[in-house]
């Protein structure tokens, strides 16, 4: 895939919650989680701390704290971002930098919902003060996908959102 226009990127992507059985190199996870770091942050306090969940027993209690566990489970690669005190918008940067780092490199992704964040912290390990954000799940597609078989206004238009007019409001 070759890299894409941003607004295309953006357009473009879908979260995907099966992946091939296709290894990510550790350059490309390596770009992935920079692209993380790289987020902005209020105050520039990187309020984060990026896991990535490498051994098969840690994977699989992982899955069992997130809605759809075999996201985690079929993933390449799952990293869990964890945050001490606030942090909320700052975390959404980071996580949107990496899926979108992915998206570039072919790559699909999916943000992966916790119904009790303190079991996803006890799966973990986290000590103290230290909670999960969010578990991103990446891979390889199933199906190989191509961003530039349509225009990003193509992939607006098909996208299951509400209008844009239905979202702006001028005052």
């Amino acid at each position: 895939m070759q890299p894409v226009d941003t607004f295309l990127a953006i357009a473009s992507k879908r979260d995907t919650r099966s992946y091939a059985d296709r290894p990510i190199p550790d350059d490309t996870t390596r770009r992935i989680i920079d692209a993380g770091r790289l987020a902005g942050s209020a105050k520039n306090r990187q309020p984060w701390k990026f896991l990535l969940i490498g051994t098969p027993d840690v994977k699989e209690r992982l899955a069992e704290t997130v809605y759809a566990p075999s996201n985690v489970r079929g993933a390449q690669l799952v990293v869990a971002i964890i945050v001490e005190g606030s942090g909320g918008y700052d975390i959404g940067r980071a996580t949107q930098n990496m899926m979108l780092a992915a998206w570039n490199d072919g790559i699909v992704s999916c943000p992966n919902g916790m119904p009790d964040t303190e079991k996803t912290a006890e799966a973990l390990g986290l000590k103290g003060e230290e909670r999960p954000a969010v578990v991103l799940s990446f891979g390889y597609p199933v199906t190989p996908r191509d961003p530039q078989r349509r225009s990003a206004e193509e992939w607006s238009a098909r996208a299951d959102r509400k209008p844009l007019d239905q979202v702006i409001e001028r005052i």
